[in-house]
């Protein structure tokens, strides 16, 4: 009997092994994990007429020079027409194209972060697309366009595309730390105006096998008090896997997040049951008023930030708060420029930049991005390795460079940065620190000027 009981124990163990792992076949990098580029859906006539896309060029225009620097921006824009006037526009203001590209797409509005593609690794690091459904919110504007944008792009980019239209998921509803956890808010995802045929463990299923998510945070929400029915990110973001921003109670309470929310939410544990640390933003401090004069008669959140490669692109409102909270994610964010981008217009139509923005990951299966710049640049083997405190890579650099060097896990999640300063031409000999990593095996990724030159394999004992 006894004997019996272990062979069951154990083969309920292996079912569950076997179970995770069948699970967790994809992984959602978090948004400070190096970008390839972002996705930007211009404004356009053909919805919502001439006003409302004249309004909004300058938030797009903005942003693109915010970006180009550091990543490539992909438009999708409407039309060739559309494409011609978009970069006249980008000329007009003075932003160089050199990493800006184009794909002609006919789609509904602007919000990329809920309608596009989601783009992940999976077991072997090949970076995948996911088509979740998307409905308009719940049906309550147009999106039979939109909803074709993320299988049209993987033509685009000849990237493998799984098909998950059996469940809706707009971007903007989750936030995830990028080490397994996930707030979001119930009335923007399981409510019967997304997913009425799935249940929530259903849901969760989903999200587990195809972003990797193992903790879930859930909030109620409020279902129908925007249109989102109360995104998750115009109200906090996880900074990293261990920092949650958002906003003060009584702000929230503004914000009209019930207060059992902001119970769970200011008493969230992470996957290893650590609680957060928390940063406060404020509100504006006067209610918001477009740039044409319209007064909108509610205030604005800063939360909705977006954060790419050597920026943090920040919503302001022409309110003196700007300043405020843009020194505050200085703070949280000393490596990157912040970058205020006037969402006053945006904002009226029920979003900020956060919501317009989707990051396409660097595809971290290939060693070698750039073979041009790698023929001028000698690198080292890590020595030793398995690394320990003492490791170093030794780097030949043919002139001056800025030299970033990032840690990736299994998963293909950043975990570390080590460095990102300028180095003299010659021979660098940079320290690998691996304190706080667990053991396990990790990709090194040398980046030099910005570019991912090298990546090497390295075990952590």
């Amino acid at each position: 009997m006894n004997t019996q009981k272990i062979i069951i124990t154990g083969l309920i163990f292996l079912f569950q092994i076997l179970s995770f792992n069948a699970f967790s076949q994809y992984t959602m990098p978090e948004e400070t994990s190096e970008h390839e580029g972002t996705w930007l859906q211009w404004p356009h006539h053909y919805t919502y007429g001439m006003f409302y896309r004249n309004s909004l060029d300058d938030t797009w225009i903005n942003m693109t020079e915010a970006l180009v620097d550091s990543e490539n921006v992909h438009i999708i824009a409407y039309n060739t027409t559309e494409k011609n006037r978009i970069i006249t526009l980008l000329n007009n203001a003075g932003v160089p194209l050199t990493n800006v590209d184009f794909y002609i797409h006919e789609n509904d509005d602007v919000w990329v972060r809920d309608n596009g593609p989601i783009f992940v690794y999976d077991a072997n690091d090949n970076l995948t697309m996911l088509d979740w459904g998307f409905n308009g919110w719940g049906e309550d504007t147009p999106y039979a366009k939109c909803d074709l944008i993320p299988t049209a792009l993987a033509t685009d980019l000849n990237l493998p595309v799984i098909d998950l239209s059996a469940m809706v998921l707009e971007g903007g509803a989750l936030e995830i730390d990028g080490n397994g956890s996930m707030m979001a808010t119930r009335s923007s995802i399981t409510h019967s105006s997304r997913n009425p045929d799935l249940t929530e463990e259903e849901v969760e299923d989903y999200l587990t096998s195809y972003l990797g998510i193992t903790n879930f945070i859930w909030l109620d929400g409020v279902y129908g008090i925007e249109l989102t029915d109360m995104h998750i990110d115009g109200f906090m973001k996880f900074a990293n896997e261990n920092t949650i921003v958002t906003m003060t109670t009584n702000d929230l309470i503004y914000w009209e997040v019930p207060q059992s929310d902001i119970d769970i939410l200011n008493s969230a544990t992470n996957t290893e049951d650590e609680t957060y640390n928390y940063v406060y933003l404020p509100l504006t401090q006067n209610n918001v008023t477009t740039a044409y004069g319209n007064d909108l008669d509610y205030k604005g959140s800063y939360c909705n930030y977006y954060i790419a490669n050597s920026a943090i692109l920040v919503p302001n409102y022409n309110d003196p708060n700007d300043a405020v909270a843009n020194a505050i994610l200085e703070d949280v964010y000393p490596n990157r420029t912040i970058i205020g981008i006037d969402a006053r217009n945006l904002y009226e139509n029920g979003g900020m930049i956060h919501c317009v923005t989707q990051q396409q990951p660097v595809d971290i299966s290939t060693s070698s991005i750039n073979e041009a710049d790698n023929s001028k640049i000698n690198i080292g083997k890590i020595y030793p390795n398995p690394v320990n405190n003492n490791s170093t890579i030794e780097i030949n650099l043919k002139s001056n460079s800025s030299v970033s060097i990032k840690i990736y896990d299994i998963s293909g999640r950043e975990v570390k940065s080590i460095s990102k300063k300028h180095y003299l031409a010659g021979k660098n000999s940079i320290k690998i620190d691996t304190n706080n990593l667990k053991s396990g095996f990790y990709t090194c990724s040398i980046l030099i000027d910005k570019k991912t030159i090298e990546s090497i394999k390295m075990i952590i004992k």
